[in-house]
């Protein structure tokens, strides 16, 4: 993006900016600005009949300002919040030069800068807890007009609303709407809390390659670069299953990674290319105990964010509350397309799709036309927390078969109105069977499925040393954060989501 031409604002601001520094005053300064309280620190701690609070030191952002003569009120805003600002001239200009506050203040600071303010809490005569300033310091000046939101008669007006701008300019967006810092405040604890519970099971936090040269542990589209050294090509990882699983194979008992996948793939409200997932894996465990793990540890994200299991989200109360329901991809079907799927081969699954309507093509296999009758008529049913479970050997090539039918395998899938959110497995650890899934995937590539994974023998490698009975469960951190937060699009709990380029202008 260039600048093109300043608008009356811009070149009043770069005017205010040159006669600051006319004046010896340095709108950006070195020097660091020592804070000892916040916003809402001074709401929680300040106590009129004590009068406490006598020597604070603040910063913030200019948001909202009234001049009346030789006094003035303006509010400010940190991290916390906004809290209101007494200036009296000849407080803050003590001597005969009233410079700062005639000419400064009152003239050359805008709407938008950020200042320090030093002096003590107070009560106003209107019963407003303030700051009565001693010391005002210049410490970033604005050059660019805030969409400061205007209220009449209770209506908004002037709201920096509008979602590719909110999406691409999101520094603004958090400056002038308080709701999305609380939403990724929300998004940081949501985090805490999950690492706190694996870290208090003993498992270990560990980090894993971004750059593969052999994209593994999903079915999906990878990114492609290319070393310049090796001068060989590389993709950005759609998985970090495989390097998790080769540190359970080294001895590690349960392991965990948040991580930054990419998936080169389609946009909308619940997908971006650049994704936050949760993948862990614990040896000598089954997706039966997973089931379990996984509930315990959402019903914790729902009670340690609102003080109860019960959400908000699109409209539906969710209830987190474990145990959630478990239903067999296969009894799913069943139950909402009345059809009764379990042992048909491809050609019959193609006659299924055709007279349910169901979009298909010739690449996909067994698996992958069960799974298109399932998202036609069932995820839309999965309202509450949902397991289901005994996905088709097809689509799982990394999973353990099932105990008690080998065309399934032991993996569920957590669905929440309608929607993903976590994947998990009994993991398959026998070598022979691992190749054998492999190749698998390399003939549904060759009929033209550009998901279908590549071979990946050194992992086959790593099986054959001997990796213990293992279970591993994968959770997408953004999808969860709109779940939690009632954010209707992806792109609301991404502080950068990825968009096209701005035009030049």
């Amino acid at each position: 993006m260039e600048y093109t031409e300043l608008s009356e604002q811009e070149v009043i601001r770069r005017e205010s900016l040159k006669q600051m520094q006319e004046l010896g005053i340095d709108p950006y300064p070195a020097e660091a600005f020592d804070i000892n309280i916040t916003t809402t620190q001074i709401k929680e701690q300040y106590n009129p009949e004590l009068k406490n609070l006598q020597d604070i030191s603040i910063a913030g952002r200019i948001m909202t300002r009234r001049i009346m003569g030789a006094a003035a009120f303006m509010e400010i805003q940190d991290e916390k919040g906004r809290i209101q600002v007494y200036i009296k001239r000849d407080e803050i200009c003590p001597g005969e030069d009233k410079t700062m506050y005639n000419t400064v203040f009152k003239k050359l600071l805008d709407i938008g800068d950020i200042v320090g303010i030093k002096g003590f809490a107070f009560i106003t005569q209107a019963g407003e807890l303030s700051i009565h300033a001693k010391e005002l310091k210049v410490l970033s000046k604005s050059l660019r007009v805030l969409p400061i939101v205007k209220e009449k008669e209770g209506q908004k007006y002037d709201a920096f609303s509008d979602p590719e701008q909110r999406y691409r300019m999101r520094y603004v967006d958090l400056i002038v709407n308080p709701e999305v810092r609380e939403t990724f405040m929300k998004r940081t604890r949501i985090m805490t809390t999950m690492r706190n519970f694996f870290n208090d099971h003993g498992y270990i936090e560990v980090e894993t390659p971004i750059l593969q040269a052999i994209p593994g542990g999903a079915t999906a589209r990878p990114f492609i670069t290319h070393h310049n050294a090796l001068d060989i090509p590389l993709y950005l990882r759609i998985a970090n299953e495989l390097y998790l699983k080769r540190l359970i194979v080294g001895g590690f008992t349960g392991v965990y990674e948040f991580a930054k996948d990419f998936r080169n793939e389609g946009m909308d409200r619940t997908h971006n290319p650049e994704f936050t997932v949760l993948e862990i894996y614990v040896a000598y465990k089954d997706y039966f105990w997973m089931m379990e793990f996984v509930e315990k540890m959402i019903e914790k994200v729902a009670m340690d964010l609102h003080g109860q299991t019960k959400v908000s989200l699109w409209g539906e109360e969710i209830e987190f509350k474990a145990p959630f329901r478990r239903l067999p991809m296969l009894d799913a079907i069943k139950e909402y397309a009345g059809v009764d799927v379990a042992g048909m081969n491809e050609d019959q699954l193609r006659e299924v799709c055709e007279k349910l309507n169901v979009p298909v093509n010739k690449s996909m296999g067994v698996g992958k036309l069960i799974d298109a009758i399932f998202g036609e008529f069932c995820e839309k049913h999965l309202i509450q927390p949902t397991f289901i479970t005994d996905y088709p050997v097809e689509t799982s090539p990394l999973t353990k078969r099932h105990r008690s039918n080998p065309a399934l395998t032991e993996r569920f899938e957590l669905f929440v109105n309608g929607k993903e959110l976590a994947n998990a497995y009994s993991e398959l650890n026998d070598p022979v069977d691992q190749l054998e899934r492999f190749k698998d995937q390399v003939k549904l590539k060759d009929k033209g499925d550009d998901e279908a994974m590549f071979i990946d023998m050194d992992f086959v490698r790593a099986l054959e040393y001997g990796m213990p009975p293992t279970s591993g469960m994968g959770i997408g951190i953004d999808r969860l954060t709109m779940f939690m937060t009632n954010s209707p699009s992806i792109q609301d709990v991404l502080f950068f989501p990825q968009m096209r380029p701005e035009k030049q202008q």
